[in-house]
């Protein structure tokens, strides 16, 4: 299987974890794009669900497959959430943000019982950090902002480069909730429950792309097939 087939069997794997009735977070990115398709064809014949989309482009594809939605608003708990990821190593601790979603991505999860995440092979890592972490700011003090970013990150471990993450048009990318994203390239971190209290204790930082503590299922799909790992309690 290529790199999207091997994502198209992960997301099929996913759907045998839903049952009728449940209420389901709908992930961002590739990967989540090939569940969201299979879970539209399960409700045209006669699944019962509802979603809350983790970003407009999810919103969209959703509807357009039939899939009723909700918000979090209407339903604040959740049973399931389906997401991918850009990293994931083997304490079960991600990386993710990579479509810019990462800030309703983590509300919506840590809003439901269980979070799956499906990948393909390629993002099974030892140590998270060569896919680059992003960070979201908001574009007020950005500079200020910077600096301390900069400042916690250097008193964790090895700083890196901070890149502020380009659109389309040469502006700056503007995330659904209308800020702006810093991806850090760390290449290695060491302790990703550190880093992630240290980013967040940074005013300014909306939220970060670590997600630890917070997948409990992992589909990875790759050339010999498709995995199920489920993290002890």
């Amino acid at each position: 299987m290529d790199a999207d087939a091997q994502k198209r069997a992960a997301a099929a794997r996913a759907i045998d974890f839903v049952q009728s009735g449940m209420r389901l977070g709908l992930g961002t990115g590739s990967t989540a794009k090939h569940f969201v398709d299979l879970l539209g064809e399960r409700v045209r014949a006669g699944l019962k669900v509802i979603g809350v989309p983790t970003s407009e482009a999810t919103r969209a594809q959703a509807q357009a497959c039939g899939i009723p939605l909700t918000t979090l608003d209407e339903t604040p708990e959740l049973d399931l959430t389906i997401d991918g990821a850009d990293e994931v190593a083997r304490d079960f601790s991600m990386i993710k943000g990579g479509g810019g979603a990462l800030l309703r991505e983590k509300i919506v999860a840590s809003a439901s019982d269980r979070m799956l995440v499906i990948v393909d092979a390629s993002k099974c890592v030892d140590k998270l950090g060569a896919f680059a972490l992003p960070i979201e700011v908001t574009p007020f003090g950005f500079g200020a902002t910077l600096k301390a970013v900069e400042k916690v990150i250097a008193g964790v471990q090895r700083g890196g480069p901070l890149k502020l993450r380009q659109g389309r048009d040469g502006h700056p990318f503007v995330t659904d909730g209308g800020h702006w994203i810093v991806d850090a390239a760390l290449a290695r971190i060491e302790d990703p429950k550190a880093m992630a209290c240290a980013l967040a204790a940074v005013p300014g930082v909306m939220e970060h792309g670590l997600f630890v503590d917070l997948a409990s299922i992992v589909i990875v799909a790759g050339p010999d097939g498709v995995k199920t790992v489920e993290r002890d309690r």
